[in-house]
């Protein structure tokens, strides 16, 4: 099965401790939860549902995951790492009360921070903006003169560049999400709701394989205007615009896919404005390689919708980087100066909206490679390829 072997977790400990030595960091905290999830499960595997949690780590030496007890049994089953305490302060997410665990044995901030710190004051945080304002007080109190550092780079740094096995995950979430928008083009016809043709998308996703849905974004109509909108029981009718977007995950790694179609017949107008969204796709693959500076890339995307006098209902930069967040760095714009990195993983994000005839978006996923891509979405990939 694909998945992320252990060695590659005790590789990412041992980078991340390279990166703290060089940050002067006695310790490290690595947060998530069921919604943040991330950056903790690029440390150790482990994603909550409910709780909370943290890896703890250390100058030397393996990580503590701390979670709570309700997950316990399932962190053990999942986190790559052996040593897993409990924290009263990581327990349910959704209720004020205190509850009891009876049959649990807790640890505690103090004595986890101890472990790692071995005396050292200095600490780094990745997640500092996700963790709730009165567990991170008691994190700063725990340990007395302790030094909070934010540390959230040393983490997104690691993750922009993905090994082969994460490209592998990705390749696997890209080959889900396409059986499921398959299923949705199928089921988004004349007469059915946005629901169904979600669930179907949802459904065929999850037969086939995929660990969750991150979401589905979906609208009809002038519901398309929505941009990120939720379907609803609103019925298609003929000559919707159809804008969804699917975002499947597998083992953690999140792959997009979304087709700008229209329910049953078209008209000319529809057609003109879905073949700029093709073209700018099409002209975007150009930029695609290793050494590109990204807002070279950009301003190529923005220069086809200026010539189809589009140019005002392009809202935001059309693309950004996919791995174990649906959207991560890189975020380029048109001044971005940097280079696209062999081994990056991309996703378009080419969109138009507001326009008379409708508003959608393309979303494509790709690997950088030293020379061109790698397409992670080959049946959104050959749909933009044809056009309309």
């Amino acid at each position: 099965m694909v998945g992320i072997p252990k060695t590659e977790f005790v590789e990412r400990i041992r980078r991340i401790q390279g990166a703290m030595e060089k940050g002067n960091l006695d310790g490290l905290i690595i947060y998530g939860d069921e919604y943040r999830r991330e950056n903790l499960r690029y440390a150790t595997n482990f994603w909550p549902i409910f709780e909370r949690g943290a890896c703890f780590v250390g100058k030397q030496g393996d990580p503590i995951l701390a979670g709570a007890p309700e997950g316990e049994h399932y962190a053990r089953e999942m986190c790559a790492w052996e040593d897993i305490r409990n924290i009263k302060e990581f327990a349910c997410v959704s209720v004020p009360e205190e509850i009891n665990y009876p049959l649990a044995t807790f640890s505690s901030l103090k004595e986890i921070l101890g472990e790692i710190l071995k005396g050292g004051k200095r600490l780094g945080v990745v997640g500092k903006w996700d963790i709730p304002g009165p567990i991170f007080d008691r994190v700063r109190s725990a340990i007395p003169g302790l030094e909070v550092v934010e540390s959230d780079s040393i983490v997104r740094e690691l993750r922009l560049i993905k090994s082969k096995d994460e490209i592998a995950c990705l390749r696997e979430a890209g080959r889900l999400a396409c059986i499921g928008y398959e299923k949705l083009m199928a089921t988004a016809v004349p007469g059915n709701t946005e629901l169904q043709a979600a669930g179907a998308a949802e459904g065929a996703a999850r037969t086939a394989g995929a660990e969750g849905i991150a979401f589905t974004v979906f609208g009809s109509g002038r519901r398309a205007d929505t941009i990120i909108g939720r379907p609803t029981n609103k019925i298609i009718r003929d000559g919707d615009m159809v804008m969804a977007a699917f975002a499947v995950q597998y083992q953690g790694y999140i792959a997009t896919a979304e087709y700008p179609f229209v329910a049953g017949n078209a008209n000319d107008d529809q057609k003109r404005f879905l073949r700029a969204l093709f073209e700018a796709a099409n002209v975007q693959l150009k930029y695609l390689s290793a050494g590109v500076v990204t807002g070279e890339m950009v301003r190529a995307v923005k220069a086809v919708f200026r010539a189809h006098g589009l140019e005002k209902y392009d809202v935001y930069p059309p693309m950004h980087g996919i791995g174990l967040a649906e959207a991560e760095s890189p975020y380029p714009d048109e001044n971005a100066i940097y280079a696209f990195r062999a081994g990056m993983c991309v996703n378009s994000d080419i969109s138009l909206f507001g326009h008379a005839a409708g508003s959608n978006r393309i979303e494509e996923g790709f690997v950088i490679r030293e020379t061109g891509y790698e397409t992670l979405t080959p049946f959104i990939r050959q749909a933009c390829a044809a056009g309309v």
